[in-house]
């Protein structure tokens, strides 16, 4: 069994910002109400999330400034098995020199020492400091920075499975 963390956004990955069309996973986008805002989404990225979730050794994390929201709201509104996933916290004011998420998964694979790890998040393109840091890691850690407007495509959903 291996000991591997997935590391996931919601905005811009699993929840695009202003969709339209038809997704990359075929299907036209579909909204749903998570209880403070509509979010739209992708049902076939949902249904393989929740499939690569049942893989034994692999941890899911939330890391997004949804935080407790995330399992709270969107799991049940879209059908994500997502409600006992961890949730990584922005701890402090969130300003500063370093983003947050950065420290967070820091703090987290010191903690839990993952044998690989999966970073998901579309800010990660603009983040230099986060991929220099990552870089350190080899190929025991991937980073996947989808478009924000599109979500996350088949095609890196497939680089995150062949990686595992």
């Amino acid at each position: 069994m291996r000991n591997i963390s997935l590391y996931l956004d919601v905005d811009g990955v699993i929840c695009p910002f202003g969709a339209t069309g038809t997704t990359d996973w075929v299907s036209a986008w579909r909204s749903s109400d998570a209880g403070f805002l509509d979010v739209t989404y992708a049902c076939e990225l949902v249904e393989s999330l929740n499939q690569l979730a049942r893989r034994p050794g692999l941890r899911c994390v939330w890391l997004t400034s949804w935080e407790g929201m995330a399992p709270k709201y969107l799991c049940p509104a879209i059908g994500l098995a997502g409600q006992e996933w961890p949730v990584l916290v922005c701890d402090g004011p969130g300003g500063g020199e370093s983003w947050w998420k950065l420290q967070a998964i820091q703090q987290d694979l010191e903690n839990f020492a993952p044998d690989r790890a999966v970073w998901i998040d579309d800010q990660l393109e603009f983040e230099s400091a986060a991929r220099s840091w990552a870089s350190s890691f080899g190929a025991r850690l991937l980073l996947i920075s989808p478009h924000a407007r599109r979500g996350l495509p088949i095609a890196e959903f497939e680089s995150v499975r062949a990686f595992l």
